[in-house]
């Protein structure tokens, strides 16, 4: 999730996994895999900055747990139903 602002300045988190194109005319508008679109305050470039970051973060905290990890033994459950 990423935290934008709308022109008003209401803050709001958006899930960037779901952002389909960002076009500025003037004004930033961010349109989603479902067809909304949401006018914000930030440029398009500050909003492609925070997926940059978020999307960095998920491999920093992901290799940060593999290390953490690294010899052990990770043991999944095993159901005991077999149909």
């Amino acid at each position: 999730m990423i935290l934008i602002h709308r022109l008003r300045g209401e803050e709001m988190f958006l899930n960037a996994d779901l952002i389909e194109s960002i076009q500025a005319s003037p004004d930033t508008i961010i349109t989603t895999v479902e067809g909304r679109k949401i006018v914000v305050a930030e440029s398009p470039e500050e909003v492609v900055d925070r997926i940059k970051m978020y999307r960095a973060s998920i491999l920093a905290a992901a290799e940060e747990l593999r290390n953490q990890t690294e010899g052990s033994v990770i043991v999944f459950p095993v159901s005991d139903d077999d149909d």
